[in-house]
């Protein structure tokens, strides 16, 4: 029998997301009982564990998803629904650290924009998507010169990532307080939450199984099998996966501690009507600007105007930066001022200390893959496809993602207090527009 997906309980500012409350059916997906086996386990229905799964259940291989609570419930399941492809650094940079590997940690994390359009497609996955581009948009010249090397690097590796100037900026925005940008014609935007239960259900169709309310309690590697237990069953494989990202906790640690959990909010109107819709963003562009605290905003498919931001942990410093990210959005656009908000959420994103997703290594048959710095749609589904590689016999030497041991972050269990007093000092340095 199929029901309207469900969003189990969080933390009230975070829980009531615009994705859930517009999510298509999905079917019940029982919890593990009993003993079971497969060929591969993979922890976490996000994009990552669901890209992977559905890749390898095409290669024909035995996979059993396992996740605590429903698929698409974490970061997957909403956040802003951008498709921004790449990593952070720019190309040269990863190639001057890295070399060759390098190069083709460019090209596969490049590539994240035409994989996730390409998987929706094959799959006739429904989630609005539109690959209209990732606009970033600079909130100053310091910013714009940074960019615009951004893009020149880019252009100069055959990729399309064009300059905007202040005019274009405006006139595909409705807004004109950007000095200009760029605009990354591999990305686009989408609905998050309908893209990871369509990975889901083309996983599925595929072969592999997936148990919702099946959180992992324990883990073990024994020789040339790992043991994956959960409250009311265990898997037996071959291999596991650990796709969990900043909602990890002490599964496996340290790997929990290798990444800064980060809460990333968003608000969302109500549908707007048509002439107040075709002012703002009137080419269905989703941008990230350049603050230090960056704002992203879009509208959805039916209409609404949604605007996110970064920087809140506590639940009384959530709503206040809930009510902030209202204010700027009538500040930059007015004709929102009297228009009714209906929906306010978050959600916990992983940060990496230097910026780049970790591949771990676990166990000789257990790998991680986690910590996409805000870019979780297109490099989370690529990382599916990294993680996929290796359950599939890749040497570790000939993937295109550098594989390491998970370290934790020094004084990890102070994390917030650095956050916090990181936040407070950006968002100083963005009001002075530095």
């Amino acid at each position: 029998m199929n029901q309207v997906a469900r969003i189990p309980h969080e933390r009230a500012p975070l829980s009531a997301s615009l994705w859930a409350a517009t999510a298509n059916a999905a079917p019940e997906r029982p919890a593990l009982t009993g003993a079971a086996e497969a060929e591969t386990v993979v922890i976490g229905a996000g994009f990552t564990g669901l890209s992977a799964a559905l890749h390898l259940a095409e290669e024909g291989h035995r996979v059993i998803v396992l996740e605590a609570e429903t698929p698409g419930w974490g970061a997957s399941g909403r956040n802003g629904g951008q498709v921004n492809p790449g990593l952070k650094d720019d190309p040269y940079v990863l190639e001057a650290k890295y070399g060759a590997l390098g190069h083709r940690m460019c090209e596969r994390a490049a590539g994240g924009g035409a994989l996730v359009f390409d998987l929706i497609k094959k799959h006739g996955i429904q989630c609005d998507a539109a690959n209209v581009g990732w606009v970033r948009s600079a909130t100053n010249e310091r910013t714009m010169r940074k960019l615009q090397e951004t893009g020149r690097q880019w252009r100069k590796t055959g990729h399309a990532v064009d300059e905007i100037d202040a005019a274009e900026m405006a006139r595909i925005l409705g807004y004109s307080g950007y000095v200009g940008g760029l605009i990354d014609r591999r990305g686009g935007n989408l609905h998050p939450l309908n893209y990871a239960l369509g990975l889901a259900a083309a996983a599925e169709k595929a072969g592999a199984k997936i148990h919702g309310d099946s959180r992992v309690l324990d883990l073990k590697s024994e020789g040339e099998t790992v043991t994956v237990s959960t409250a009311q069953g265990k898997v037996t494989a071959a291999r596991a996966l650990i796709c969990t990202n900043a909602y990890t906790g002490p599964l496996a640690n340290p790997l929990g501690r290798s990444v800064v959990p980060v809460t990333s909010v968003q608000v969302a109107t109500e549908p707007l009507s048509d002439n107040v819709a075709r002012s703002i963003l009137p080419e269905g562009h989703s941008p990230t600007d350049t603050r230090r605290l960056i704002l992203y905003f879009r509208k959805d498919a039916q209409g609404r105007f949604i605007m996110g931001g970064r920087g809140a942990m506590k639940d009384a410093d959530v709503l206040k930066r809930q009510q902030a990210l209202r204010e700027i959005s009538e500040q930059l656009y007015p004709q929102l001022k009297g228009v009714a908000w209906q929906h306010a959420w978050g959600g916990n994103v992983a940060m990496t200390r230097n910026h780049e997703p970790g591949m771990h290594l676990i166990a000789p048959n257990v790998m991680a893959g986690i910590g996409f710095n805000g870019r979780g749609v297109g490099m989370a589904t690529v990382m599916g496809t990294l993680l996929a590689d290796w359950a599939s016999g890749c040497p570790q030497d000939e993937l295109d993602f550098p594989v390491s041991k998970a370290r934790p972050i020094p004084f990890h269990r102070f994390r917030h207090l650095g956050v916090g007093a990181t936040v407070a000092w950006f968002r100083v340095l963005d009001r002075l527009g530095l």
